[in-house]
C-alpha cells in the first residue's frame, strides 16, 4: 500500500463488459459471474470456498447517489470435489453471489467491475453503460481500452495513473470511499489566521496560492490552476477535518435534526467552495495574463455567466464586434448542470465551459459539441477522455490564448 495511490483503497481491481446472457442471468435468485478466469490474480486459488463481505453499487448519471446494498460474494473452484474424488485435473473457478438491488438494475453493455479492499472486503461496481460514470470508473482504474468478454485485471495500484489528486478523489467519493487527504503542517497557522472558523471562499484560495509562492502562470496555466486547486483542497480538508472534529466532539445531545442539519452544512460547503474555488484561482490567472474581464455580470432574463470578455460594458454596447466576445461557464464537476452555461449570455453563439470533472461520455461531449458549447478543462485531464474526444478539448492556455487573442 503506497499512501496517495489507488493501492491506499484497494489492491487490485477486474473489470468487464456485462453480455446479454449474463444480465438476464443476474436477474435470477442464484447466480454468478461467468468469465472469472482472471480473477484469480487477486483473488487466489483457495482451498475450500472463500466468503467475502461486499458492497455492491448500481451506478448510473441520472442519479447523484448509487444504490447501495451490502452481501457477499463466494469465491470456490467447482472442479475441486471432481478431482478429489475422480482424479479430473480441471480447474473452475467461480464468483457467486444473491440476487440484490443492484443486480437486477444491471443491463447488457453495463461496466462490471469486482475490486479488492485492503480490509479482504471487495466491491461490486455496476455502471450503466456509455455513461460519464462508466467512463470515470475505467478510467479510474486504470482500464483505457473497452474491456474484453473475461475479466480485465491490474493489480498493485500503484504506478503515476494511480495518483489520487482532485479529480479521482471526486471519484472515489462518489462511490463512498472517503479520502484521507490532509497537510497538519498548515493547521496551525490557519487557525490562527482565520481564529478557527472558515473564512470567505475568496479569503481562503487567496491564502492557499501564498503556499506556493513558486508557483506562478509562467509554468503553465493548466498546471497552475491544478496546483492552485489540490493545494486548496487539501488545505481545506485539514481545516475541515479540525473543525468538523471539534462539533462532534460536543455532541448533539439527542438532537437528530441538528446532527442532520449539521451534516448537510458539511455536504453544501464542499461543493460550493469547490466551484468558487476554481472561479476565484481563474481570476487570478486571467489577471496575471493582462486578460479583461467581469465575473457573474448580468445579461438577459437577469442571467449571471461566471465570466464575459472582455467585459460587461463591450456585451451592452451595441457598438461593439459581438465576435469578440467570449462567455465561460465555470463548474467543478458537470453531470447534466452543463445545459445551464446554454441558456446563459444569448449574443455569444459560441459558448465555453471549463470544468475539472475526469472522463466525460461521448455522449455528452457529442451533445455539446452538436450545441456549439466547447469544453475546457486542464491539459492533464484530458488523458482521460477516448482518443475520439481528445482532439476537440481545448486545453486552459489554449482558452486564455484565444481570449487574449481577441483582446489584441
Amino acid at each position: 500500500m503506497k499512501k496517495g495511490y489507488l493501492s491506499q483503497y484497494f489492491e487490485g481491481a477486474a473489470v468487464k463488459v456485462l453480455s446479454a446472457v449474463e444480465a438476464n442471468t443476474l436477474t435470477s435468485n442464484q447466480h454468478e459471474f461467468n468469465g472469472v478466469k482472471g480473477l484469480r490474480d487477486i483473488l487466489g486459488e483457495p482451498d475450500g470456498k472463500v466468503r467475502y463481505n461486499a458492497k455492491f453499487l448500481y451506478l448510473t448519471d441520472h442519479d447523484d447517489e448509487p444504490i447501495v446494498e451490502d452481501g457477499f460474494l463466494t469465491w470456490y473452484d467447482s472442479r475441486q470435489s471432481a478431482r478429489i474424488k475422480r482424479s479430473v485435473m480441471r480447474w473452475e473457478y467461480r464468483l457467486y453471489f444473491q440476487t440484490n438491488l443492484v443486480s437486477q438494475c444491471a443491463n447488457a453493455g453495463d461496466i462490471l467491475v469486482i475490486a479488492k479492499r485492503p480490509d479482504n472486503t471487495l466491491f461490486a461496481i455496476v455502471a450503466e453503460a456509455e455513461t460519464t460514470i462508466a467512463q470515470q470508473i475505467l478510467w479510474l482504474f486504470g482500464f483505457s481500452e473497452t474491456p474484453h468478454p473475461g475479466f480485465s485485471v491490474r493489480e498493485e495500484l500503484e504506478t503515476e495513473q494511480d495518483r489520487i489528486e482532485f479529480a479521482s478523489r471526486f471519484i472515489l467519493e462518489s462511490i463512498g470511499i472517503n479520502v484521507e487527504v490532509s497537510e497538519e503542517s498548515f493547521l496551525d497557522a490557519m487557525l490562527d489566521r482565520f481564529n478557527g472558523i472558515f473564512p470567505t471562499t475568496r479569503e481562503f484560495s487567496k491564502y492557499a496560492r501564498s503556499t506556493l509562492p513558486d508557483v506562478t502562470p509562467q509554468d503553465g496555466h493548466d498546471a497552475v490552476l491544478m496546483a492552485w486547486m489540490e493545494r486548496e483542497e487539501i488545505l481545506f480538508r485539514t481545516l475541515e477535518k479540525h473543525i468538523i472534529g471539534e462539533r462532534l466532539s460536543q455532541g448533539f445531545d439527542g438532537d437528530v435534526d441538528g446532527f442532520i442539519s449539521f451534516s448537510l452544512s458539511v455536504q453544501n460547503r464542499r461543493k460550493s467552495r469547490a466551484g468558487l474555488a476554481l472561479e476565484n484561482h481563474l481570476e487570478i490567472l486571467f489577471q496575471e495574463c493582462g486578460i479583461r474581464y467581469s465575473r457573474t455580470p448580468v445579461t438577459e432574463n437577469k442571467s449571471k455567466p461566471d465570466f464575459i470578455f472582455p467585459g460587461k460594458n463591450e456585451y451592452h454596447d451595441p457598438a461593439f464586434n459581438k465576435l469578440n466576445l467570449t462567455m465561460l461557464g465555470v463548474k467543478s464537476s458537470c453531470k447534466d448542470r452543463w445545459r445551464q452555461v446554454l441558456a446563459e449570455a444569448d449574443l455569444i453563439k459560441r459558448k465555453h465551459l471549463l470544468t475539472l470533472e475526469a472522463a466525460i461520455s461521448k455522449n455528452q461531449t457529442d451533445e455539446m459539441e452538436s450545441k456549439e458549447l466547447q469544453l475546457v478543462l486542464p491539459q492533464k485531464l484530458h488523458q482521460s477522455y477516448l482518443p475520439e474526444q481528445q482532439s476537440w478539448l481545448m486545453s486552459i492556455s489554449e482558452f486564455t490564448n484565444h481570449v487574449f487573442s481577441k483582446q489584441q
